[in-house]
């Protein structure tokens, strides 16, 4: 075999792997990155930018109700599903090609193999190549969890991935799973014209989001024509037929759904299994890569980062937790871990769904004495005048003493919005710093202005 030596090597090259990797090159370290798909993890190939380009579309494709108000009259009559997705395709090889490019700009090596652990400071590559490295940062990622009845087949029964890849919208669709994946999903084929149902086992959309949030969205969905079906489960399917028959239950009744296709987005698995981490000591805990201080696994030279961790799966998490871990690694970081109530979460629905931190029905779990204020944007001026008064913004602080617990959001480009609370939070303001400070008019943002007056006792437009 031939023997290598890296100071810093990572297996996988997604959101944590390929962030991770050129934080560590700034900081004068010489990664080497395995991945033997296109750099970029499924969040820039097949999760993340590609459904953004498909949103965009479908709101560019919605914009035409505003242009028949005009008096223009369009015709629909060419359109073709199958160039919407080419072109999120488009978009997603371009940004994976940027990364290739900021490898190089670098100086980082990229290997296209597979690799697994076989010690505490050595790799093996699928080619048998053995790296002996100083540090290891495991960041492989998640893939779609497939139910034991509902096995994935890409025609009939498809994963968030097979959605992607889909050239043909069908007429219905069933979406099993009501989280941030099966939101933007109904958001989508809903606007191009796709009779959706979307079923949820728990009592509401987007479990974890603020309830008083997710109650906008649901009430726009229906509006919308787009069938919710909350405390139901999936007790198994019938693809003998033409398309799908769904068998559910909700609170003790049976009964078929029937669709053209059936969407399983019910949550994600740790790519875990190929890692090798028994050679290294390593076990999971509840099928997860635990951590401590820095992202040390139980063995000193070794760090995870993203989806492989407890917690939430989300992209800009990963980036972040690689850089934490790769600076820990370089003896630069301080040993942290991040905080959960400074992770925002965002969901590109219409409207957007956003938020941070505490909600009212935790704080009210922890028994927390807190107060919300709470601001609609049907008062605020420019989502009048661009037509998107739905939604509202609502601050969650502790009523001791006026800390900002959480925020959140729903309406048109909250997810931008949201940032200016998180970093009101994160800099220890309080909601009379945000009150106080002048805000452009007519903006968007100044909803989060007139919630940190009303959380103070005066909001003015309402």
């Amino acid at each position: 075999m031939d023997g290598k030596k890296a100071d810093l090597l990572i297996i996988g090259a997604g959101p944590a792997g390929y962030v991770g990797a050129i934080r560590a090159a700034q900081l004068g370290m010489k990664p080497v990155i395995l991945e033997k798909e296109k750099p970029g993890g499924v969040c820039l190939n097949w999760g993340c930018i590609p459904s953004k380009s498909l949103i965009h579309q479908a709101e560019v494709f919605a914009s035409r109700k505003e242009l028949e108000e005009m008096g223009v009259t369009l015709d629909l009559s060419g359109f073709s599903y199958e160039l919407v997705q080419k072109q999120s395709r488009k978009v997603a090889d371009q940004v994976s090609k940027g990364i290739d490019y900021l490898f190089k700009k670098n100086g980082i090596t990229h290997i296209p193999r597979a690799g697994r652990l076989a010690g505490e400071d050595r790799v093996e590559l699928e080619d048998g190549t053995v790296y002996e490295a100083d540090h290891i940062l495991l960041a492989t990622g998640s893939r779609p969890r497939e139910l034991p009845f509902l096995p994935f087949d890409g025609k009939k029964v498809l994963s968030s991935t097979d959605a992607l890849k889909m050239t043909q919208r069908p007429d219905s669709i069933i979406i099993l799973g009501g989280g941030a994946i099966g939101c933007e999903f109904a958001h989508i084929l809903a606007t191009f014209g796709t009779q959706v149902t979307l079923v949820e086992m728990l009592p509401r959309l987007l479990p974890g989001a603020d309830g008083e949030v997710v109650a906008v969205l649901e009430r726009s969905f229906k509006r919308r024509g787009i069938k919710i079906l909350k405390d139901t489960t999936a007790l198994g399917a019938d693809l003998s037929g033409d398309g799908v028959t769904l068998k559910v239950s909700a609170k003790g009744t049976e009964q078929e759904l029937k669709a053209q296709m059936l969407l399983v987005v019910t949550g994600r698995v740790p790519n875990t299994e190929e890692l090798g981490l028994e050679k290294a000591g390593l076990s999971l805990e509840k099928g997860f890569v635990p951590v401590g201080p820095g992202y040390r696994t139980a063995a000193s030279r070794i760090r995870a980062a993203g989806d492989i961790l407890a917690g939430p799966m989300l992209a800009h998490l990963a980036s972040k937790e690689a850089e934490r871990a790769v600076e820990d690694a370089a003896g630069q970081g301080k040993g942290d871990i991040i905080p959960w109530d400074l992770i925002p979460a965002a969901v590109y629905t219409e409207p957007q769904i956003a938020g941070f931190g505490y909600t009212e029905e935790r704080a009210k779990e922890e028994g927390i004495p807190y107060s919300a204020a709470v601001f609609p944007f049907k008062a605020v001026g420019k989502a009048a005048a661009i037509g998107r008064t739905e939604g509202l913004i609502k601050i969650i602080t502790d009523s001791r003493n006026g800390e900002i617990l959480g925020g959140h959001g729903a309406g048109s480009q909250v997810t931008e919005i949201i940032h200016e609370l998180l970093l009101a939070k994160s800099s220890e303001l309080l909601t009379r710093d945000l009150a106080e400070m002048i805000h452009a008019h007519p903006s968007l943002s100044e909803a989060v202005m007139e919630a940190a007056k009303a959380a103070e006792g005066g909001a003015i437009h309402i």
